[in-house]
């Protein structure tokens, strides 16, 4: 099933999300279940949160995923929301 992580940052937390962003693009890369990744951006062109399409058997694998990543860890999100999503196009 495909999921989308949709994750907004918590208000000023540009510098934790630089810092862990390193372990963050090794998990991403290192996980079978990854099909699309890349930040939100605020109007400034800042990122400010993430969004992932995950490809896992249900949805318990996407909740373990979320926590196995290192900007979860780190206390960077204010939310995350895990949404069932069906690809129409690509």
């Amino acid at each position: 099933m495909l999921v989308a992580l949709i994750a907004h940052d918590k208000p000023g937390a540009l510098p934790i999300r630089q810092e862990n962003r390193p372990a963050h693009v090794e998990y991403l890369k290192s996980s079978a279940a990854v099909q699309q990744a890349g930040p939100l951006l605020n109007d400034a062109g800042e990122m400010c949160g993430s969004l992932i399409i995950l490809d896992v058997a249900d949805m318990d694998e996407a909740k373990a995923w979320v926590q196995g990543d290192p900007y979860g860890a780190a206390g960077l999100f204010a939310s995350v929301d895990l949404i069932p999503w069906n690809r129409v196009i690509g």
